[in-house]
């Protein structure tokens, strides 16, 4: 009598297929990534010199004006009026006690927009307000 030998099925899953989709997902996640990522048009003023700061552990809330003189928090594609703006940045700074507040303001905007903005924020008891420039080797006078 010939006996036929029973296979025995693998209980197993072989996951290697399923590693390659995810490595292939995640360079494309990678790549992409950054491109995804849209701020607010403003053309910064440029000066020659400009006093850098250290940037490892401050946490930034960046208010940007745009040349319409329209209020964006962090690069958010909505624009704010005044009131909401200050909340929100009330609200930050009240959880982020080490924050410091940078207005990125478009070079096209009057200096007074800014100082406005400037003193409405001290007065909602921002202390560290600072400005956003660009630094350009040949700056014309």
């Amino acid at each position: 009598m010939h006996y036929r030998k029973r296979r025995r099925h693998m209980a197993e899953m072989n996951v290697v297929p399923y590693i390659d989709v995810m490595l292939v997902l995640l360079i494309i996640f990678m790549i992409t990534s950054p491109l995804l990522t849209r701020s607010v048009e403003v053309e910064l003023p440029a000066v020659k010199q400009a006093e850098t700061i250290e940037t490892e552990n401050i946490n930034f809330i960046i208010i940007t004006i745009n040349s319409k003189s329209q209020l964006f928090l962090n690069d958010e594609e909505q624009p704010l009026n005044t009131n909401q703006l200050l909340i929100k940045v009330v609200a930050l700074t009240s959880f982020i006690t080490d924050s410091q507040v940078l207005i990125k303001g478009d070079h096209r905007l009057s200096y007074g927009k800014i100082v406005k903005l400037m003193s409405i924020l001290r007065e909602a008891g921002i202390k560290k307000v600072g400005l956003l420039t660009k630094i350009q080797k040949n700056v014309n006078r």
